[in-house]
């Protein structure tokens, strides 16, 4: 008696499988879309061809994708970073508090050099904790920064003094407020961050270490791979990148914050979710999580555009990150015929 060979998965139309890998930019299109035709029936003015609008949606953008990028390494590795609201916080308010304390010390210049270097310094700390915990404590990733989302909260709470801290400072304020070539300064160090962590991603061997990593943990182990010292750098990554929108934060609105970060931790997420990224590890990229950072702008801002209720954002974001997870889904029976939870 023979036995045949199990059945390949059927595979899926093309068309399927284009929509199910550029559903994210075609939705942008989409919306983009329907906030110009709203735009010009409604108001008879243009929502594309204006520059304030499209100054505003990449400022209001800047700030959830460096979170979110820091996120994207994470989750490709198969954690996740609930700590980065609040780490964005205390960087924004040890930015804060550093430069006026040294201001009248050292002149403007010197006195964001040095805050900037302990910024960086005290959000790398949460980071490198989380890294040890998840990786040589062998802490659940959820619970681990679960539990320094609370610790980086009270200390950005103490170090404000439970307050916001005000900073006057020209350099920060060209920073954060200032254009350059028509573009807004701010849009261009992130675009340079952006640049960057593309590379580390795509093209290094560390991004490719962190792919191997999230599809299988244990064969990235045989194959030689330190993933407990890989996984203490991702978490400090992430943290730098929550310092650099901290850092933005105060720049912007001249002030220092400890929940500056706090409404921005679940966008972080869903930008990276609704950029292709999947919850299981092992897929993403950094301009996918661009364009569901821009999504999420987009729909925030065009809401406010046409006069829709705040409190719609939520609804509106919520139902995008559970369609994301659906079409992530549908991607994974398309090209391997096999459910996640099988």
């Amino acid at each position: 008696m023979s036995i045949s060979p199990p059945e390949a998965p059927a595979r899926a139309h093309p068309l399927l499988t284009f929509f199910a890998g550029a559903w994210a930019w075609l939705f942008l299109v989409v919306l983009l879309i329907f906030f110009e035709i709203w735009a010009r029936v409604i108001d008879h003015t243009s929502f594309l061809l204006n520059i304030f609008n499209l100054r505003s949606i990449t400022v209001f953008t800047a700030e959830p994708f460096l979170l979110a990028a820091g996120q994207t390494f994470v989750i490709i590795a198969g954690g996740i970073d609930l700590s980065v609201g609040f780490t964005m916080g205390l960087a924004a308010v040890v930015l804060a508090q550093v430069v006026r304390l040294v201001d009248p010390l050292l002149g403007p210049a010197l006195a964001v050099v040095v805050g900037l270097l302990f910024t960086l310094i005290a959000a790398a700390v949460p980071g490198l904790v989380n890294g040890l915990l998840i990786a040589r404590l062998r802490v659940p990733p959820f619970i681990g920064t679960l539990g320094m989302y609370g610790v980086a909260e009270g200390a950005g709470y103490l170090a404000a003094g439970g307050t916001t801290v005000p900073v006057t400072n020209p350099i920060l304020f060209w920073i954060g407020n200032e254009t350059l070539l028509g573009v807004p300064v701010l849009v261009w160090l992130t675009i340079i961050v952006l640049l960057f962590l593309h590379y580390l991603l795509k093209e290094s061997r560390y991004g490719q270490y962190t792919y191997a990593i999230g599809g299988n943990r244990q064969a990235a182990i045989r194959a030689g791979i330190d993933v407990r010292r890989h996984t203490e750098i991702l978490y400090v990554l992430s943290a730098l990148c929550a310092a650099a929108a901290g850092i933005l934060y105060t720049a912007r609105f001249s002030a220092g914050a400890a929940q500056a970060g706090d409404p921005l931790l679940l966008v972080s997420i869903a930008a990276v979710v609704i950029g292709g990224a999947s919850l299981f590890g092992g897929s993403g990229t950094i301009i996918g999580t661009l364009i569901g950072a821009l999504i999420i702008a987009v729909i925030q801002y065009g809401l406010v555009f046409i006069d829709v209720a705040p409190f719609w954002q939520f609804i509106a974001v919520g139902v995008v990150i559970i369609v994301s997870v659906l079409v992530d889904q549908s991607r994974l029976v398309l090209t391997t015929g096999v459910r996640a939870d099988e």
